[in-house]
């Protein structure tokens, strides 16, 4: 099964940022243009937070947002929980579900490489169940046992 940085390297590690400062209107044109559902939040070059639909709907439902006001470094997660570029597929899955997460940030030697989703890694997983699938499917097919030698006499 694959690790993380693999998995990053089928999807790509391009990451898509806004600044601290942004409006939460302009950071959902953003993720509405790239087709995602989570923006990491910079301020300067360094990774403070993250912003995502979930927040969105969190936010929408306070008295007086107003996403064309509303700052997204005062509704970002600011607790960024990350994985290790080495760590296996099952390890991703298990901070997903035991978190409750559905983004996870890859780390490698103390920087940000790339940005995970629950979807990426069950893409990966099915990924890898269908090539193992087909391998025992190969293993087991007729043409297997032909090869045996058996003759007819």
């Amino acid at each position: 099964m694959k690790n993380c940085e693999e998995i990053l390297i089928e999807k790509g590690t391009n990451m898509i940022f806004v600044k601290d400062d942004v409006n939460i209107d302009e950071a959902v044109r953003i993720m509405l243009k790239n087709n995602i559902g989570a923006i990491l939040v910079k301020r300067n070059e360094e990774v403070i937070g993250i912003w995502t639909e979930r927040d969105l709907m969190r936010n929408i439902t306070m008295d007086n947002f107003d996403p064309k006001k509303a700052i997204i470094k005062n509704y970002m997660t600011k607790n960024l929980i990350s994985a290790l570029s080495t760590d296996s597929v099952y390890n991703l899955m298990d901070k997903f579900l035991g978190k409750r997460l559905r983004h996870l940030l890859i780390e490698k030697e103390g920087k940000y490489i790339g940005l995970l989703s629950i979807g990426d890694v069950i893409k990966a997983t099915l990924r890898a169940k269908t090539e193992e699938l087909n391998e025992l499917k190969a293993m087991v097919s007729w043409d297997y046992y032909e090869d045996w030698g058996w003759q007819k006499k």
